[in-house]
């Protein structure tokens, strides 16, 4: 007659979940997921933190398009301060080209 082996028990150390295994299949037998917390305690809580995602989602979006506004003379200061830069420089001088020769 032969014996039967024990299942083993393994808690898996990802999602904490109970398996049951088979040593004579190498196979999961059987499982049983991990209870997962409350992420809320009550509807007014979740109603109240909601809102608050609201507000901080419509701040974020102002302040995006203020950044919008000014990125166009934010780059137009830029360009006219390169510029300035680009004409203050004596030394610098366009390439001489075998076209230009003739």
């Amino acid at each position: 007659m032969a014996r039967a082996k024990r299942l083993i028990e393994i808690e898996c150390p990802c999602c904490q979940a109970r398996l049951k295994i088979d040593p004579a299949t190498e196979a999961v037998i059987s499982h049983e997921e991990a209870e997962k917390p409350r992420t809320v305690e009550s509807l007014e809580a979740a109603v109240a933190r909601l809102k608050g995602e609201a507000a901080r989602r419509e701040e974020l979006f102002r302040r995006s398009l203020e950044a919008e506004k000014r990125h166009g003379e934010v780059l137009e200061r830029k360009f006219e301060e390169l510029l300035r830069q680009a004409k203050a420089k004596p030394g610098v001088e366009r390439p001489v080209r075998d076209i230009d020769l003739d």
